[in-house]
């Protein structure tokens, strides 16, 4: 055994110390990406059934003070009623497919029994510093039928966007049902929806496009990996190990001859 005398040097008890760490470490993130893999694919799953499934009235989903649920949001609703645009808002700081900034135009719904469901009929662009109101398209006038996905008021800790106060006039930064309840004095269902029809004419505001589905399969890739590094990681040290006795055998092979010589006489 002692040939492997040199695994007590300095050098070598640091580099196994380090190997050591490593393979749990990349044993729980390997744990990490599985566990991700599997929340995307469930959010993914959730997303699909709810665009997929056929839509309801909105009163069967949502209420005054209703918090929208992760099984309920997404899901195609539909209301009767009428735009109220003398108290619609803008919510500042959204972009569209292109990455342009601007605003979502967030308009009262009134519904046939007094209710107000917040409707978010789309972007449309800033055209210049988001100080003053923008104009905006007039929604149908009218008695009208929307449909949308229902969506769950936003917070900063979903969102990441801050709630920043003294904006400007009839300017928001977050969607908030019982916010928008106190500014109209009026019951506010839970919640708002992104409307997707009617089509609005001329094509602005841009409605919003259906959400997208997270990359659960590279979280699969990343998981499969981080487990086949955390397997190299001693095949890799006993390689290195392997490498040294054959370096050292090889140089004292090399001294041995020298060593052997009869002195001269």
């Amino acid at each position: 055994m002692h040939r492997y005398r040199f695994l007590l040097s300095r050098q070598w008890v640091i580099l196994t110390l380090v190997a050591i760490a490593l393979i749990p470490t990349m044993i729980k993130l390997g744990f990490w990406q599985q566990h991700r893999y599997e929340e995307r694919t469930a959010r993914n799953d959730l997303v699909s059934s709810a665009l997929h499934a056929e839509p309801v009235p909105v009163e069967r989903l949502t209420s005054p003070g209703h918090a929208v649920t992760r099984a309920e949001k997404y899901r195609t609703v539909s209301a009767t009623g009428t735009f109220d645009t003398a108290k619609q808002v803008v919510v500042r700081r959204r972009t569209n497919s292109d990455d342009e900034v601007g605003f979502h135009v967030l308009t009262p719904f009134v519904l046939t029994d007094g209710k107000v469901l917040l409707v978010n009929r789309g972007w449309i662009p800033a055209n210049g510093a988001q100080t003053d109101f923008p104009k905006i398209p007039a929604p149908p006038a009218g008695r009208t039928t929307v449909t949308g996905r229902l969506m769950a008021d936003e917070t900063t800790a979903a969102s990441g966007i801050k709630n920043v106060k003294g904006l400007p006039d009839r300017q928001i930064m977050l969607i908030s049902s019982a916010e928008e309840a106190r500014r109209l004095g009026a019951q506010v269902l839970g919640g708002y929806i992104q409307q997707t029809a009617p089509e609005p004419k001329g094509g602005s505001p841009e409605q919003i496009s259906d959400p997208g589905s997270e990359d659960a399969p590279l979280n699969y890739a990343y998981m499969i990996q981080w487990w086949l590094f955390a397997a190299a990681v001693p095949v890799g040290w006993w390689f290195l190990v392997r490498r040294e006795i054959r370096d050292r055998q090889e140089a004292a092979a090399q001294e041995q001859p020298e060593a052997s010589e009869p002195a001269t006489v």
